[in-house]
């Protein structure tokens, strides 16, 4: 019996550590004095030049906003329209997944 119990102690402890989890790190950029995050990001699916992501500046956490390469500028939550910022987060994720469409 205590060799069963030795067997399924193992057997469980070596599932535990197969199981990969999924890994999550942000991609941080100094620009122009700032650190910009990438805290989360997705392509759209029907127009490749936007994306849907959520950044930080300076380690202040934005609300998810649309970032449109083509037009240069973000669409906030509330429908708000707002032209990139020189050095800023949308000249970020457009440069760096190079999709200026």
């Amino acid at each position: 019996m205590n060799r069963i119990k030795y067997v399924l102690s193992a057997l469980l402890l070596i599932l535990c550590f197969s199981v990969a989890l999924p890994a999550f790190a942000s991609v941080c950029h100094n620009y122009d004095r700032h650190q910009i995050c990438i805290l989360s990001i997705s392509r759209s699916a029907k127009n490749y030049w936007e994306y849907r992501a959520t950044v930080s500046v300076d380690g202040v956490k934005r609300p998810i906003e649309v970032y449109n390469c083509r037009e240069q500028v973000r669409i906030q939550q509330g429908g708000t329209i707002l032209p990139f910022e020189q050095k800023g987060p949308g000249e970020m994720i457009c440069s760096f997944f190079n999709s200026s469409g």
